[in-house]
């Protein structure tokens, strides 16, 4: 799929029989997956289908070639020369763009860069990946800044109080830095009230307030003596400041410090109580994903629909993911309920389990530590954050650079 020539794409741009994007893939779960991370309001939404490589080139044959072609090569016994048998079929300015089952590098720099693909992804994927790697590429969309290079953070918001906000992000972190072997930190930005490093066991300092008051200090030494110790991977960065008295905050410390962590940590998940104060406005703007929780109450939903509404940050490029907390209970908003009001269904639902997660956080042992539907869920939310796949550890060298 060479780049095209100028005699090649000028036919392109007067021609309306084309389709912006079209894509194949071979089960329900990535098709659902490049719906959501492709869809964008001021473009034509992408002509998804159902079938492998093979039956795209069938399909080709007697369609026009779109501007952008996703093609699934999964189990494909030899999807190199499926590409190849492809190239004969499309016009040659077609952006293609694949996904599949292969994890090794040498097979993405043969796809790049001895094929002319412009991207590759492979299984499992989520919407936040397609949304971040393949969507900037065919439309206008803009890339995250620079600034967010380095680790990954995610923002956690509870829609009111008592959602559970704080246990979901307790419970991500752990498993990120535990389960999924990154190197973690936990970012409670309540200093008055917050309840991470209660729940994992560990204390709170001073370091949070002093990163806020004076940013000029922080860099990653200061961070090292900041940060709790919970495990070899995990950390907590907490305060517990008195009720009665206000720190301050400087203009430039929520940039200051999380670049600073961004160096220092492969994923920060950050507890964000919604303010209308600088330094939850700024952590909710600097993240890559924004992570909603409601519970099935009318009140709750109310709320979710305000924050899911809010401008995306300028670290995103993706929607607010919302999780639905003690779902399928008895005497409240029901699942159907809160999709038909939001437009969409939640993209994670916890069950309820509350007696169990109680005695978990008395004990300061996060409940995703046991397998369950808890950790299912956790472990679901992780993968749709495109944080860390939801399928069992793969080796290979090109995982490694997976985030």
């Amino acid at each position: 799929m060479p780049p095209p020539s100028e005699a090649a794409a000028a036919p392109s741009l007067t021609r309306t029989d084309r389709k912006r994007i079209v894509c194949f893939t071979t089960d329900p779960a990535t098709e659902a997956a490049l719906r959501d991370g492709f869809s964008d309001p001021a473009q034509e939404p992408p002509d998804v289908r159902r079938g492998d490589i093979v039956a795209a080139i069938a399909a080709l044959r007697r369609m026009p070639t779109p501007h952008v072609l996703l093609v699934d090569v999964s189990g494909h016994a030899q999807p190199l020369a499926a590409l190849d048998d492809l190239s004969h079929v499309v016009e040659p300015d077609v952006q293609v763009l694949v996904i599949g089952d292969r994890q090794d590098l040498g097979f993405y720099r043969h796809l790049t860069r001895g094929l002319g693909i412009a991207d590759y992804l492979y299984k499992p994927i989520s919407a936040t990946m397609v949304a971040e790697a393949f969507a900037p590429l065919v439309s206008k969309r803009r890339t995250v800044e620079p600034m967010a290079r380095g680790g990954r953070m995610i923002a956690i918001t509870g829609a009111r109080g008592g959602a559970g906000a704080s246990t979901v992000a307790v419970n991500l972190a752990w498993y990120l830095a535990n389960a999924a072997q990154r190197h973690t930190i936990l970012l409670d930005a309540d200093l008055h009230r917050g309840t991470g490093a209660l729940l994992l066991g560990t204390q709170t300092g001073s370091g949070l307030r002093a990163a806020l008051e004076f940013p000029d200090r922080v860099d990653e030494l200061f961070i090292e003596r900041s940060a709790q110790f919970v495990s070899e991977r995990l950390h907590v960065l907490a305060g517990e400041e008195s009720l009665e008295d206000q720190p301050g905050f400087t203009s430039g410390a929520t940039q200051r410090l999380v670049g600073t962590l961004r160096r220092r940590y492969n994923y920060i998940v950050a507890d964000v109580p919604f303010r209308n104060e600088a330094f939850s406005r700024e952590l909710c703007d600097l993240a890559q994903q924004r992570v909603v929780v409601m519970e099935p109450q009318l009140a709750a939903l109310r709320d979710a629909l305000r924050l899911m509404r809010l401008p995306v940050g300028s670290g995103q490029v993706h929607r607010p993911l919302l999780v639905l907390n003690r779902g399928r209970r008895k005497g409240v908003l029901s699942i159907k309920q809160v999709s038909e009001t939001l437009g969409q269904p939640p993209d994670v639902i916890i069950p309820e389990g509350a007696s169990r997660l109680e005695s978990a956080e008395t004990m300061g042992e996060p409940a995703v530590a046991k397998s369950g539907a808890f950790r299912a869920a956790i472990t679901q939310l992780a993968h749709a954050c495109g944080a860390v796949s939801a399928a069992p550890k793969r080796r290979g060298l090109f995982g490694l650079f997976r985030k």
